[in-house]
């Protein structure tokens, strides 16, 4: 039987999807648990290689995948509960991170999800371990999961955590399913824990970020760009004026989010918060960047320079980091370098997680560090 003749009876993907994603005999689009289940019992089966698509924003992201079966979870797009007087959330993981942040503004509530999401899905971006510009306040995004229900690749449903805190036993399924980038499962829903919106909240210039850092009570965010250093502040009108008089700055309203960095590549520099100012006197001349103060994070982007690139990577897996490639238009810059660059140790405990969930090996097969 062909892979075609196996999954016939599954709802196929707008065809628009297939045009975007790789190339592929399927693009199939589960529209429930119980579809998405079917899907993966049958590729693990048969053995078809699966890659799982939300938005794609982040699918530069590790080795590329050569599919058999692409799932698109553009169907699982669903709010299952929220439950606004107990600051929780469970939607499906199709559900764009737009439409969360715009459904919970309207309640003057938020789950800290990225501020530049687009098309991003809630799975795509738990998935990718993607954290915002407020994790300096509100933590990354995988503590902020409560619970997460993904389907294995062998078809099983599988459930973890819950919608209370502390209830966790066995594997944590929500912190597991973080960065795990598909090898695991498809997620197919989680619950948040969410946060009230601050009464005001404000935009800060400042001069010195290491200085705004030393002397603010929790900053939502310091981030720093080629065009200068800003300071993200929320609280009461209070809270906020006092802040600001305390780094000699001019508070404007709102939060001025910086647009992500955008170039001919794209990276995720990582290193201890201590070095997020070297990390900046390190880059490319040319590259432009967004750096998190007091996180240790610099999304950076510039035109490919191997050597310039190697060095810098040498540089933060010396301390303790990584430089990680987020995309790439000339595809061949995943064959030149490792885009994840040196695999990390617990390569072995990686594997047994894989195999455990996934023991055909058919989930996002070589995507993860050691082409895993």
């Amino acid at each position: 039987m062909s892979i075609a003749d196996a999954f016939a009876s599954f709802p196929r993907a707008p065809g628009e999807l297939a045009a975007v994603v790789p190339p592929t005999e399927l693009v199939l689009a589960p529209g429930d648990v119980e579809e998405t289940a079917a899907i993966l019992e049958t590729a693990s089966d048969l053995r078809a290689r699966v890659l799982v698509w939300g938005g794609g924003t982040h699918q530069g992201i590790g080795h590329r995948v050569e599919p058999d079966v692409v799932i698109s979870t553009a169907a699982l797009d669903r709010i299952v509960a929220w439950e606004p007087d107990d600051l929780t959330l469970v939607v499906e993981g199709g559900v764009t991170v737009a439409a969360v942040e715009a459904m919970l503004a309207e309640r003057g509530q938020t789950a800290a999800l990225p501020e530049w999401g687009g098309p991003a899905t809630v799975g795509g971006v738990v998935a990718a371990a993607i954290s915002g510009y407020r994790r300096h306040r509100y933590g990354p995004t995988r503590d902020r999961l409560l619970e997460a229900t993904i389907v294995t690749g062998d078809g099983r449903v599988v459930r973890g955590g819950g919608r209370v805190v502390k209830n966790v036993t066995g594997y944590d399924i929500p912190r597991l399913v973080a960065g795990s980038f598909g090898s695991l499962g498809v997620i197919v829903s989680v619950c948040f824990k969410l946060w009230p919106l601050a009464e005001r909240r404000a935009t800060v210039t400042v001069d010195d970020a290491e200085r705004a850092l030393q002397t603010l009570f929790r900053p939502v965010a310091v981030l720093e760009t080629r065009d200068g250093v800003s300071v993200y502040l929320a609280g009461t009108e209070a809270e906020v004026q006092s802040e600001a008089e305390r780094v000699d700055g001019v508070a404007t309203e709102g939060f001025a989010w910086p647009d992500p960095p955008q170039g001919e590549t794209v990276w995720s520099l990582r290193v201890p918060p201590a070095l997020v100012s070297e990390g900046i006197g390190r880059l490319p001349a040319d590259w432009v960047f967004v750096a998190e103060h007091g996180v240790g994070h610099l999304r950076c982007a510039g035109r490919f320079d191997a050597a310039a690139v190697a060095e810098l990577r040498g540089w933060a897996e010396e301390a303790g980091g990584a430089l990680v490639l987020e995309h790439a238009e000339d595809q061949s810059v995943y064959e030149r370098l490792d885009p994840w660059g040196t695999p990390p140790s617990g390569m072995a405990l990686q594997r047994r997680l894989m195999a455990a969930f996934d023991p055909a090996h058919i989930l996002a097969p070589g995507r993860l560090p050691g082409g895993r």
